[in-house]
């Protein structure tokens, strides 16, 4: 049995306690949201983005354009511009993205290099900015990993 006293000086304890969980809670990034049962919306959903730049600059001359696409239900289809890749998307408050569970076929290709870094661009993602027709990435630092350009 706790005696009386103890139970007394442990509250300002429980208090402080209280206080710091709920202060870490509170400065934590909200996690990117789950497909609801309507789905995925947004203007990243349901179209096909083509990949324009790595970085801010650097053009890719791959066998075939770079290429994804998110449906309503939260999968990611499309080509690092040499292998098929599909995975899942979450999107959260403040245009916040997450890709997980990225995976690609292994068919041979001389611009392997190039195609992992498209796919380590999806994978690294933190948030996106759209500008009429356009998509950017940016990595949890700010920086921008990347643009697309909407399919027409």
């Amino acid at each position: 049995m706790v005696r009386p006293s103890v139970l007394h000086r442990s509250r300002p304890l429980l208090a402080l306690a209280a206080a710091v969980l709920l202060a870490a809670c509170a400065g934590r990034t909200p996690a990117p949201e789950s497909p609801t049962a309507e789905g995925l919306e947004g203007p990243v959903v349901g179209q096909r983005w083509n990949l324009l730049l790595v970085g801010t600059s650097e053009r890719l001359a791959m066998p075939e354009t770079p290429w994804f696409e998110v449906s309503r239900d939260g999968r990611l289809v499309g080509s690092d511009g040499c292998n098929a890749m599909g995975g899942r998307v979450r999107l959260g408050d403040n245009q916040r993205i997450e890709v997980s569970e990225l995976a690609t076929t292994r068919r041979g290709c001389p611009q392997l290099e190039d195609a992992a870094r498209v796919t380590g661009m999806l994978e690294t993602a933190y948030r996106y900015l759209i500008d009429h027709d356009r998509l950017v990435f940016f990595g949890p630092d700010q920086r921008v990993l990347g643009g697309w350009r909407e399919a027409n």
